[in-house]
């Protein structure tokens, strides 16, 4: 199935526009109608593209698989889990038509052949490589037949493991991003790796961003104002909810926070601002927000001016504040009253 390449989200992407997912992952528990729903929530949040896991038991595990951490009491072995997570063919395109309709790409990440398979039938715009397939030849092989762009987490790779595999993607000619990763659910700052983006681009000279499990809005924003073209996020409809990313999420509610800061830090990266431009542009609220030299108090004609005699305030129409040292000592040339604001006139000799 082809995709849609005009969406905003594709176009902008390393012009100045980040590519905000939504990452589900497995958070939708198994219930198509709940993965559903995060179609929607995702996309009236204004995220650029919702992002699920395709697994595919038999294809990725053994019946004996164990779990990592033991999160859930439904399922015996990890195999189980898969197999519960699992859709078929049909409601996976299903969940991508919906997504379309919603104005929003899909994308899911494969964790097996036989899942890229699926995927690239129902139409992948993007390719998102978790972290702990980022070492895998053979699926990312097979990806990379289909041409299409892929992006790189790289939470569990070193270096060299990084450099090998966005050089097997170029030799491809395919385009590539990077994701800084760092597999800790929930992130802390110290671990975010903000500087690690800068260090992508000049190395790979491609679009960089940021994976983040930090469970706040503020990493995303931060990496955006300094110009990452890509950033994932976990999602979950409340952190009420089962599953083992749900820790690390944001709710809807900051999703579309977020997304509203990034858009803002955009257009501020996009306007840069010229101070004298500026300045000319506000010139007339000088005379509203600058201040001028009054008469403290009633002053007869003749009055030759101290410091005591004048005081500094608002509108700045009358004489500015910094002749000041000019007019001490002068004489007023009529009287003026209290609050007066100062005229050249006024003062006998002061140069204009």
């Amino acid at each position: 199935m082809s995709v849609d390449s005009s969406h905003p989200a594709l176009t902008g992407l390393g012009h100045g526009r980040c590519l905000v997912i939504g990452e589900v992952a497995l958070t939708h528990d198994g219930s198509l109608g709940l993965a559903h729903a995060f179609i929607d929530a995702i996309a009236a949040a204004g995220a650029d593209a919702v992002k699920f896991q395709t697994h595919i038991a038999a294809a990725e595990s053994t019946p004996s698989e164990p779990f990592r951490v033991k999160f859930s009491r439904q399922d015996a072995t990890r195999y189980d889990y898969w197999t519960r997570m699992g859709f078929t063919a049909e409601q996976w395109a299903g969940l991508a038509e919906h997504a379309r309709e919603r104005g929003v790409l899909f994308l899911s990440s494969p964790f097996s052949i036989e899942a890229v398979d699926l995927l690239h039938r129902i139409g992948m715009p993007l390719w998102k490589i978790p972290s702990g397939e980022t070492p895998n030849t053979f699926l990312l092989d097979r990806i990379l037949e289909t041409g299409a762009p892929v992006l790189l987490s790289t939470g569990m790779s070193p270096v060299a493991e990084i450099d090998a595999a966005v050089a097997r993607v170029r030799a491809r000619g395919v385009p590539v991003g990077v994701f800084q990763t760092t597999t800790a659910y929930p992130c802390p700052p110290e671990k975010i790796g903000l500087n690690l983006m800068a260090f992508y681009r000049d190395r790979y000279q491609c679009w960089v961003g940021l994976s983040d499990h930090s469970a706040t809005i503020y990493p995303g924003l931060a990496g955006v104002a300094l110009g990452m073209d890509l950033l994932e996020v976990h999602v979950t409809l409340s952190r009420e909810m089962f599953g083992p990313d749900v820790i690390a999420s944001v709710t809807t509610q900051e999703l579309r926070q977020l997304v509203d800061g990034v858009r803002f830090i955009e257009r501020m990266r996009a306007n840069p601002v010229d101070k004298e431009q500026s300045a000319r542009e506000t010139a007339h609220l000088r005379t509203v927000f600058t201040r001028s030299l009054v008469a403290r108090r009633d002053l007869p004609a003749g009055t030759v001016l101290t410091a005591e005699h004048l005081a500094i305030k608002k509108p700045g129409t009358g004489l500015s504040p910094d002749r000041l040292s000019d007019v001490i000592g002068l004489r007023l040339a009529r009287a003026v009253a209290a609050d007066q604001l100062l005229a050249a006139d006024d003062i006998e000799g002061l140069a204009r």
